[in-house]
């Protein structure tokens, strides 16, 4: 059963960013793992290509599980998922 999917509004419990809240962006089930926009930043150094321009890029790194909880009204909420028999 997949708690956390994408478009979901969490709030991060652990960390650097605790008390953020953001929308999950990416899912890694195998991973158990997820990534929340606007937290887990850090800078990336690109080199330029024809394209693009080089220099430093802030990106979010994927956080795991059971640093985030679902967030309903403002406040943070537990989530029970109903079971398929």
């Amino acid at each position: 059963m997949k708690k956390f999917k994408k478009g979901d509004v969490v709030l991060v419990t652990a960390g650097k960013d605790k008390g953020k809240t953001g929308e999950i962006t990416k899912v890694f089930p195998k991973r158990d793992s997820v990534v929340v926009k606007g937290a887990n930043m850090y800078k990336k150094h690109v080199k330029p290509t024809q394209n693009t321009e080089g220099g430093m890029v802030s990106r979010e790194r994927a956080l795991s599980t059971g640093k985030i909880s679902h967030v309903k009204d403002g406040k943070q909420v537990r989530f029970a998922g109903k079971k398929t028999v």
